[in-house]
């Protein structure tokens, strides 16, 4: 850190003589002999900076580096501002902890409620934390927020991310609750189905917008069907996608969660990521974690607060509804510094290019043969299912020799994935690369 300042030997002897001590050894006095190593951890010398930075130049080099990227599953690569990584970079959030003296933390905990406020206008709730881990920790989060003494069955989209359906399946197997997947019908939730599986014992029902194969669903219906049996509606939504579709708010959704990634965050090898979570104003109570709130302090200005807090170390472990307890600040602040940085316009500029760029990529490829799996309105992603004969693995391999990174492999065809990153000549070139290996012979070399 910039400001580091270590101590020198003779602030060490001042300390020590504070403390009534003559060397530092008395400080493990009452440690017990056979467990000090006297000879030191026989670790191995020290580097200079710049051996240091050669060595992971050459581990880094191991990795694969794709040019052109047109694979999402829920971790997109996106445009971020430098502006993003410029401000929290600053040592003075990078390195600041949970908030819990206001007094000394104004600039983290007003950082967290522009976050929170920005959330909520995204999403068109009334409340949001201060985030959580990931999307699917917040989904699973959410599952356990509508819990109640009768209502102990949640029933989850069977078109969500398999990261969420297996994280929400594992919070529910640890908390007694039954879980069931709504099944699907043409790469979307079957609402027939939710109305012939909802009972007074479902607590909610969960729904993916777009779902995992790209598609639109409609969330309103669902909503109001969950209202009818007394149930709660959880919408999971991508955070891009939100600046063009209905918000949450809108579909009548009660809690709204989401992956935070594309919000300033790079793919980064699978993290840390950001998840979202906001609720209306009815559920704010159960909301896990903790909110930020804004007042004004003695002499009138403005200030903020911690305002609710449900940190699971205050309280008997197993009382705890939820377990937040590491501090996610930081990716909060990623995305608060994107969002204020893009503005509405910005996001839904992103949106809009990475739909269109997606519609343009399905036709192309519809043209060489790849059908689409699903005839449904899509978003950014969508599936395909490759012509006769062709072989799905050789087909990728193909392309990641020229530095593509293809569709996802899903059941029964390719997930593509396209956002604003993508140009007009990338997608021509993985066109043209799936041409040529067409006249190939599509099938493995």
């Amino acid at each position: 850190m910039g400001d580091f300042i270590s101590t020198t030997p003779a602030s060490r002897r001042e300390m020590l003589e504070t403390l009534g001590l003559g060397s530092l050894e008395e400080l493990y006095r009452d440690i017990p002999a056979q467990l000090i190593l006297k000879d030191g951890a026989n670790l191995p010398e020290g580097k200079s900076e710049f051996e240091v930075f050669r060595q992971m130049e050459s581990i880094a080099a191991k990795n694969t580096i794709y040019r052109s990227v047109f694979r999402g599953a829920g971790a997109y690569r996106r445009y971020i501002p430098a502006i993003v990584n410029t401000v929290i970079s600053k040592e003075t959030f990078l390195t600041a902890y949970t908030p819990y003296q206001a007094e000394i933390s104004q600039g983290i905990l007003q950082s967290i409620f522009e976050y929170q406020t920005m959330i909520c206008l995204l999403t068109g709730m009334d409340v949001s934390n201060a985030s959580l881990y990931d999307g699917a920790n917040a989904a699973a989060e959410a599952v356990a927020m509508c819990r109640g003494k009768k209502r102990e069955k949640a029933l989850v989209s069977a078109c969500a991310s398999p990261d969420v359906i297996e994280t929400v399946r594992t919070y529910c197997w640890a908390s007694g609750i039954e879980l069931e997947l709504i099944p699907e019908k043409d790469g979307v939730t079957e609402h027939s189905s939710l109305e012939a599986m909802i009972s007074p014992e479902v607590c909610c029902v969960y729904l993916q917008q777009p779902n995992y194969y790209g598609l639109i669903e409609d969330c309103q219906a669902f909503a109001e069907t969950a209202h009818l049996h007394g149930a709660k509606f959880i919408m999971g939504v991508d955070p891009i996608a939100a600046a063009v579709l209905k918000t949450p708010g809108e579909c009548g959704a009660d809690i709204a969660v989401g992956e935070g990634q594309s919000l300033g965050l790079p793919t980064a090898f699978g993290g840390p990521y950001l998840g979202f979570i906001a609720s209306t104003e009815a559920m704010k109570r159960a909301l896990p974690g903790r909110i930020v709130g804004e007042t004004i302090d003695s002499e009138g200005n403005r200030a903020f607060v911690l305002t609710l807090q449900a940190r699971e170390q205050h309280i008997r472990r197993e009382k705890a509804g939820s377990n937040v307890c590491s501090n996610q600040a930081l990716c909060a602040m990623a995305a608060a510094v994107y969002m204020a940085a893009m503005g509405p316009d910005g996001l839904k500029r992103a949106a809009e290019l990475s739909l269109s760029k997606a519609h343009y990529l399905a036709d192309k490829l519809g043209a060489l043969g790849f059908e689409l799996k699903y005839k449904g309105e899509f978003f950014q992603e969508f599936v395909t299912v490759c012509p006769p004969g062709v072989d799905e693995t050789a087909l990728l391999k193909f392309l990641e020799a020229s530095g593509i990174l293809g569709g996802l492999p899903v059941s029964g065809g390719l997930l593509w994935c396209t956002t604003e990153m993508n140009t007009k000549g990338e997608i021509d070139e993985l066109v043209e690369r799936v041409s040529e290996f067409l006249k190939k012979g599509g099938a493995a070399q």
